[in-house]
């Protein structure tokens, strides 16, 4: 227990000094920009500006992508990395799933929603509309 207390200790004032860092680069950042201006130079921000929901490409099609999700749960709470085996994945999913329950199109957002690192940089570089049901997209998960 104690080192356990010691090291959420560390942990807050590890932030606190990482909040105090960028506080400070905010006020140099704010600094900087107000001297460009000054100096008669254009600031731009550098920051893209967000592309609107819809242009974003979606894998499933647009019957899943309009399928609302259920507001009573909260979805599986599994995540896959891309080093686990895809096939206990599926089973933690399903397990889990039976609880919340759901469409095709549901089951689809959800496993969807449990990928992370190269799996979803995977997942996003399939076709628009590619994804029809479930068994496709498992399917494909496995491969």
């Amino acid at each position: 227990m104690r080192v356990l207390q010691e090291a959420v200790a560390t942990s807050r004032v590890e932030i606190a000094a990482s909040q105090a860092d960028n506080e400070e680069l905010r006020k140099t950042n704010k600094k900087l920009r107000r001297d460009l201006q000054q100096a008669g130079e254009h600031v731009v921000d550098e920051r893209a500006p967000p592309i609107p929901l819809r242009a974003r490409p979606m894998s499933f099609s647009q019957a899943i992508m309009d399928t609302a999700l259920p507001t009573t749960s909260l979805g599986p709470k599994v995540t896959f990395t891309g080093v686990e085996d895809p096939e206990a994945h599926l089973t933690v999913f399903h397990t889990q799933m039976m609880l919340i329950g759901g469409s095709d199109a549901v089951y689809c957002k959800l496993l969807m929603s449990t990928l992370a690192c190269t799996t979803l940089e995977w997942f996003v570089s399939l076709p628009d509309g590619h994804i029809t049901t479930f068994d496709q997209f498992a399917t494909l998960f496995r491969e």
